[in-house]
């Protein structure tokens, strides 16, 4: 999981001694990721306040000087993302979630006084839809994580939203927690595509002896940064257009429900977002959340498509 790997490259980091293929390293000893992939670690940690430097000197990437993890005087914004993170790893319980409260007891416990005081009493409340596995489908999860880690393909027993049955090979890429469930994103070898599996559906779990990589393109974020749930996809990219009232138009520039999006503000307060989404259906449900204080504009399809449902609802509620 990336927070796990973030953890681990924080950690050498701060031994100051590993050049970029030492970090690969000691990130994942069995399978280092690309050079492409641990930039953008290394790009997240520093939007998250770690102050990392490379040293031409000796060829080793460092914090500056006087930071380190040893003797960590966390800021306010640092401790927030540890606890963040320890949130999310938790609330996919298994061995993740207890490995990150061991790493963020150990972390808090280096840092100075004050932030210990405050790691027990945080300012702020992470909300999060927390993902629920019986203990059954919890230890599929694991199976599934083990089998992910060393890149083997797995058979199991799934039924899809329609309640059809099936037998799946897969090769699984990664995880995705969305809305209280866990989803695998994987690549089914029947199909010869990718796929989306809610773990609360599958059954059955077994490992299979095939081997497999993963793309080197395969981007988890990236597959996830265009749906609202982070599972709904398609080869088609649709520009959504919402116009927002001034009533709600600063929470919805804060609400980054996908990664690209454009936003225009209007002299009255009001704002328009362009929004580039996989699934526009799934997006119209979301924008309709925010009732008539939002407009889905365009595309003219989209927009019929939004009208629809309004009318669908208005139906159910005069039946009554």
């Amino acid at each position: 999981m990336k927070i796990a790997l973030l953890l681990r490259l924080l950690a050498a980091i701060d031994e100051g001694r590993h050049s970029l293929d030492g970090l690969k390293a000691r990130v994942d000893s069995e399978h280092p990721p690309s050079t492409r992939t641990l930039r953008r670690y290394l790009a997240t940690l520093l939007e998250a306040g770690f102050p990392w430097r490379y040293d031409r000197k000796t060829g080793a990437y460092v914090f500056e000087g006087g930071y380190s993890l040893r003797r960590l005087e966390l800021s306010g914004n640092e401790l927030f993302g540890l606890l963040a993170m320890r949130d999310i790893a938790t609330s996919l319980g298994g061995n993740i979630g207890a490995s990150m409260d061991e790493m963020a007891e150990k972390l808090t416990r280096v840092a100075g006084r004050s932030t210990t005081r405050a790691a027990g009493k945080p300012a702020v409340r992470v909300h999060l839809a927390d993902a629920h596995l019986d203990a059954e489908r919890g230890a599929y999860f694991e199976v599934l994580q083990k089998a992910q880690r060393e890149r083997q393909s797995v058979r199991f027993a799934y039924v899809d939203k329609a309640g059809k049955r099936s037998q799946r090979h897969v090769d699984v890429y990664g995880f995705v927690v969305s809305g209280g469930r866990v989803y695998a994103v994987a690549h089914d070898r029947s199909r010869g595509a990718r796929r989306v599996f809610a773990l609360d559906n599958v059954s059955a779990v077994k490992v299979s002896p095939q081997r497999y990589a993963i793309p080197d393109d395969f981007d988890l974020e990236g597959f996830a940064a265009r749906s609202v749930s982070g599972i709904m996809h398609s080869d088609i990219v649709t520009t959504v257009t919402v116009r927002y009232s001034p009533v709600v138009a600063r929470a919805a520039r804060a609400d980054r429900v996908v990664r690209e999006r454009t936003i225009r503000d209007a002299p009255d307060g009001s704002v328009e977002i362009d929004y580039l989404v996989e699934d526009p259906s799934e997006f119209v449900r979301w924008a309709l959340k925010w009732g008539a204080e939002a407009e889905v504009v365009g595309p003219p399809q989209v927009r019929a498509a939004a009208a629809a449902l309004a009318r669908a609802i208005v139906a159910r509620y005069k039946a009554r």
